[in-house]
């Protein structure tokens, strides 16, 4: 059986060595989930509460050790970290509560000697796929409902960052949720997305990652008119009108666009800035980003740590590049921006235009493309010109110009004066090919039910 070796985007150390879960053994994890849904699924909704809560308390205890895994695989800052172990958490509590809210209902019978009763129940199997760039809250948001509405899952997390989902899943067990109701598997996305949408015994899929791999798994799900849910790239724009407060676009900016060296699906890929502040705005985002302290997440005072791996670093030098060609500006030269190993300084990219890369691809790092406008109605159109639709930012003072852009972004995430709007109890997805259903708030535990109704004839 060959091996995964896990290692240290920070200084290429492998960190870990896994095996790779056989065929066979998906195969058995699978049927192992299906007999434990059996059970799972008439576990008292009061009692599978209690249970995420039990595993929320745990998380909470382990919370600096499950940082410093999301630290060694995947690079991200440690007290980044944290908040991302934090932000898992939430899941896990929002849904410990909703799973007592399942609700179903009674409707009027169309004749006298009827009742018609509304029910809830939980889909089955669920296989769960997700990326390296949150391996705590990415999965969390679909552990959390699953277990909540009484379905078993099987996790299937990226082979970059498998640690945190497997150290999450120990944790589960010890708070006393049963082993095969949630459980994970080692395996490419390939393998796991052919298990999962061929394997009959599995009820769902759910994938956050690229649009073109999130196609393929509709594709083979349909074969079953499996039930998916699918989180799929971005190209998230990000407009500050000329009414905006500078600061607190500039703050926001940051936020948005360099958590996790830029390597978010909502990070802000395209920034429109009106004409009659651009320069203001470019002189202090410049500052800002340069203020950065780049360098191994476990270091003090650190804001940037490495991309993933060799191949995002290439990309990014490339969108760079690209920009370059196209008549882009760079804040800093090529040359300090390149720290060597799988670390690039951010870098504010000026005089863009529409025909580079960055400004139709995503980037997945830490540089940011400003471009100027003078109509506002033009910068949307930029904004939407896209056939990705899952977040989009802006930044005005004008409630009335607020409300415009907001109607008219094709958007299914919005922050307005905002660069982090995601919450567990909001919900989160995309339009167009960002994918369909959402993750989080109440419409989070949905796709994880069916819904069926009863009709009593009562002569």
């Amino acid at each position: 059986m060959s091996k995964l070796e896990v290692t240290n985007p920070s200084t290429g150390e492998v960190i870990q060595t896994l095996d790779f879960t056989s065929d066979e053994a998906i195969t058995a994890t699978i049927e192992r989930a299906y007999k434990a849904f059996k059970s799972w699924r008439h576990v008292d909704a009061h009692e599978r509460a209690s249970l995420l809560w039990k595993w929320s308390s745990l998380i909470k205890a382990h919370r600096d050790d499950l940082a410093r895994l999301i630290t060694l695989e995947g690079g991200k800052p440690f007290k980044e970290a944290q908040g991302e172990v934090d932000y898992a958490v939430s899941y896990v509590d929002w849904y410990a509560e909703e799973a007592k809210r399942t609700y179903g209902r009674t409707i009027p019978a169309n004749t006298p000697d009827k009742k018609i009763i509304i029910d809830k129940f939980p889909v089955g199997v669920v296989g769960a796929i997700t990326p390296w760039n949150f391996p705590a809250a990415m999965i969390t948001r679909k552990m959390a409902p699953a277990l909540a509405a009484g379905c078993t899952i099987v996790c299937k997390p990226a082979t970059q960052t498998p640690l945190t989902t497997i150290r999450l899943v120990e944790l589960a067990h010890e708070a006393g949720i049963p082993e095969d109701a949630i459980s994970y598997i080692i395996a490419s996305g390939k393998d796991a997305g052919k298990h999962f949408t061929e394997n009959t015994k599995v009820h769902k899929v759910t994938f956050t990652g690229s649009t073109g791999v999130g196609k393929k798994l509709i594709a083979q799900a349909s074969e079953q008119v499996k039930n998916v849910t699918m989180e799929l790239g971005g190209l998230a724009p990000l407009i500050v009108h000329k009414d905006a407060d500078i600061e607190k676009a500039v703050e926001q900016t940051i936020a948005s666009k360099f958590r996790n060296a830029g390597q978010t699906c909502i990070c802000a890929n395209r920034i429109y800035v009106h004409e009659d502040i651009a320069e203001a705005y470019e002189q202090q985002l410049i500052e800002a980003v340069h203020a950065l302290k780049v360098g191994d997440g476990f270091d003090q005072d650190v804001k940037v740590g490495p991309l993933i791996n060799e191949g995002a670093v290439e990309k990014v030098l490339d969108h760079i590049n690209d920009a370059i060609t196209h008549g882009g500006e760079l804040s800093r030269s090529l040359e300090d921006i390149k720290m060597g190993g799988n670390f690039l300084k951010p870098v504010v990219i000026t005089n863009v235009n529409q025909n580079m890369k960055a400004m139709h691809e995503e980037t997945f790092g830490p540089i940011a493309p400003v471009m100027r406008y003078s109509d506002l109605d033009t910068a949307i159109k930029y904004a939407n010109d896209t056939e990705f639709g899952l977040a989009a930012y802006f930044f005005t003072n004008d409630y009335r110009t607020g409300l415009y852009i907001y109607n008219h972004l094709d958007y299914g995430v919005v922050g307005w004066n905002d660069g982090g709007p995601s919450a567990a109890h909001a919900p989160f997805g995309g339009m167009k090919e960002s994918g369909y259903g959402r993750e989080g708030a109440i419409e989070g535990i949905e796709p994880y039910l069916e819904t069926k109704y009863l009709s009593i004839g009562l002569e």
